[in-house]
């Protein structure tokens, strides 16, 4: 089967949602999704937890799988995903568990410096369900900085517009970068 899952992550701010809704969109695509994760959040009608608060953990582990289940659906249904979220790599054992099965799954981390990151965050359109703050955009950031073996699996887009990150990611996504096993 032809295709493939990529994830688009990083801290909020790194353009992760607008890169992958422009992969997805790309003409060459015949059959494409573009699954956001957020949108899973806020299904959740009783006992939600804000995402970066250490309470969070079962819920967000749970957001994650359904994330990956239904990336490995839409797969399985013949089209090419593109997913967005803050998939660290504490969270990357439901997407190797799909690319054990011969999916090709790939693990793309945006990370712009520091202070272009939260200066995205911040300024775009604030969302009443990810209310967020200097502080916390900070701190997921942070989380971002220590990737061991995923170090290769991090693009600084510092200085790069959407489309110009798009063009690059592309590009190393036809060089077969970024594969997770």
């Amino acid at each position: 089967m032809l295709g493939k899952i990529v994830i688009i992550s990083g801290s909020p701010g790194t353009g992760k949602t607008s890169i992958s809704q422009k992969m997805a969109e790309n003409p060459l695509n015949e059959r494409a999704v573009h699954i956001h994760t957020d949108d899973f959040y806020q299904y959740i009608r009783k006992g939600y937890i804000a995402p970066w608060e250490n309470e969070s953990g079962n819920q967000n582990e749970t957001v994650i799988e359904v994330a990956a289940a239904s990336a490995e659906r839409y797969f399985a249904g013949g089209y090419e995903v593109y997913l967005d979220g803050t998939i660290g790599p504490w969270f990357i054992e439901p997407w190797i568990d799909i690319a054990k099965k011969g999916i090709d799954v790939r693990y793309i981390i945006l990370r712009p410096d520091e202070q272009t990151t939260v200066a995205r965050a911040l300024n775009r359109k604030q969302q009443s369900f990810f209310p967020l703050s200097h502080e916390i955009v900070k701190a997921i950031w942070h989380s971002f900085t220590n990737l061991s073996v995923y170090e290769t699996h991090a693009i600084d887009t510092t200085t790069q517009t959407i489309d110009e990150s798009v063009a690059a990611i592309q590009k190393m996504l036809l060089e077969g970068a970024f594969r997770i096993a």
